[in-house]
């Protein structure tokens, strides 16, 4: 579905903008790969090893609407990746967290239905599912926005999703690259927040192709989320780097025990399908049926249970030490 069409990827020389931009160029022949991003020599560098003639680099930031407009004259598709991710950074941000993530999305948003963009999916966290910190609570926020705006679309074709998923193996930022750091520096234990910490843990790959996978599922207002394994920080540090001892150093400002994907309160709105799950709005849609039991190529899913909740906690699949050895090397990949 790409083939001969015009992609826009906001915040798309980060970690998943470069591994979706490699994954379109290798499997279809799309018109256009628009990377919107605000840092000029981080586009320099992504230049360097995406330099395909329908590549195109464009400056620019979510805050500013206007270029936003210009950016988006003849997309098709829009994937909204950029976004003030740092949990500790946005509790001493708020401001600038609140201004890209909200703000931005809304901008997003706006010039999407100004240009008759086709379809957006924005990427969620799993911090947005019951926020206790700033960035999740931005995210959520953001969330609603992009779900409400298929009603706002009036006679527009655009239609608006989310994905949502969780830690993101190797991305900038993440506590693989910090650990691997800290071991390459001959450190004498590795740091654990808490003993008892989960993650839910997905693969850059994985996580770009559940993004292609949903632009043809979408509807339009529904949050998909995959269903993928846990780990146990502690098990992460063990595979890592069994001979360091571990020390435990309290919880960051803002972060939580464990992650929640689709908490237990919007139970009588989660479906589960196969391989993912379906947050449907709560609101009501003016244009079109409420109904997504069935999705736009067939696939059916069914109601989950009373007081469902998927979190990295109680999630049923728990890679073991040696899983997270092999799935990290293959992250790498």
């Amino acid at each position: 579905m790409f083939d001969n069409k015009t992609i826009l990827i906001t915040g798309g020389t980060g970690s998943f903008g470069k591994k979706y931009v490699n994954t379109l160029l290798e499997r279809y022949q799309p018109k256009k790969i628009i990377v919107f991003s605000r840092d000029e020599l981080k586009q320099f560098e992504m230049q360097q090893d995406f330099n395909q003639d329908c590549m195109r680099y464009f400056i620019g930031d979510v805050r500013d609407k206007e270029r936003l407009n210009r950016a988006m004259r003849g997309v098709d598709f829009v994937i909204h990746a950029a976004a003030l991710k740092q949990v500790p950074a946005a509790e001493y941000n708020p401001m600038e967290c609140i201004k890209t993530n909200i703000n931005g999305a809304e901008n997003v948003i706006d010039a999407a239905l100004n240009n008759d963009v086709e379809k957006v999916i924005a990427l969620s966290t799993d911090k947005a599912a019951n926020p206790i910190n700033l960035y999740g609570a931005t995210k959520l926020a953001s969330d609603k926005l992009f779900v409400a705006a298929n009603n706002i679309a009036g006679g527009h074709k655009t239609t608006f999703s989310v994905v949502r998923y969780g830690n993101v193996v190797c991305s900038r930022g993440s506590v693989v690259p910090v650990f691997e750091k800290m071991i390459n520096e001959g450190k004498d234990h590795i740091p654990i927040t808490h003993d008892e910490m989960t993650r839910f843990w997905i693969s850059l790959q994985q996580g770009v192709d559940f993004v292609l996978k949903n632009f043809a599922r979408m509807l339009g207002g529904e949050i998909f989320v995959p269903k993928i394994p846990s780990i146990r920080i502690t098990d992460l540090a063990t595979a890592m780097a069994p001979n360091l001892p571990q020390k435990v150093i309290g919880i960051r400002p803002g972060e939580k025990l464990h992650e929640v994907m689709c908490p237990a309160d919007l139970c009588y709105d989660t479906f589960e399908y196969d391989d993912h799950f379906v947050i449907a709005p709560g609101i009501k849609f003016s244009s079109r049926s409420n109904d997504f039991t069935v999705n736009a190529i067939g696939e059916k899913g069914k109601p989950v249970t009373p007081g469902f909740e998927y979190n990295s906690l109680d999630n049923p699949h728990y890679l073991t030490i040696d899983e997270i050895s092999e799935f990290n090397v293959n992250a790498l990949k």
